[in-house]
């Protein structure tokens, strides 16, 4: 499914109506997902108010959060206390490389075989039901200025 189409059906799912506000949040979100990009909630209310000037702080929020819940944004918390968001190409099961100098996050296909995390499971009396992994460092550009 494509992102635009994954970004309406998640607005829909939320929200009955279709406000310009929300409007104006699927057209940035559905840009930023193509682009792979990653943001803050401050990055993004900024960028919005750019194309929507009256888009209010609360709406930006709640909506981030309704679709985080969703699961159509990931979060991704860094250790210094800061966090980015991400629409993901893939609509399916994946994990993510983050930069910590910069917080570039990158899709990453491979998982933990089942065994694994059944085994981990088992062994610390868990029964797994989800799971998401970030493996942090630096990224190629920032590994190099360092």
């Amino acid at each position: 499914m494509e992102i635009e189409q994954r970004v309406g059906e998640a607005f829909r799912e939320i929200s009955i109506r279709a406000t310009r506000p929300r409007e104006a949040i699927a057209r940035q979100l559905t840009e930023l997902g193509e682009k792979g990009e990653s943001f803050s909630a401050d990055d993004f209310l900024r960028r919005l108010r750019r194309a929507a000037p009256g888009i209010g702080r609360a709406t930006v929020y709640r909506s981030i959060e309704k679709l985080v819940a969703l699961r159509l944004l990931d979060r991704i918390d860094f250790e210094d206390g800061t966090h980015v968001y991400r629409l993901c190409g893939s609509a399916g099961h994946h994990h993510h490389l983050a930069c910590t100098a910069c917080h570039r996050v990158v899709d990453l296909d491979v998982c933990l075989d089942k065994g694994q995390i059944e085994a981990i499971g088992r062994r610390e009396h868990f029964r797994i039901e989800n799971h998401a992994i970030t493996l942090f460092g630096r990224c190629r550009e920032c590994a190099k200025a360092h």
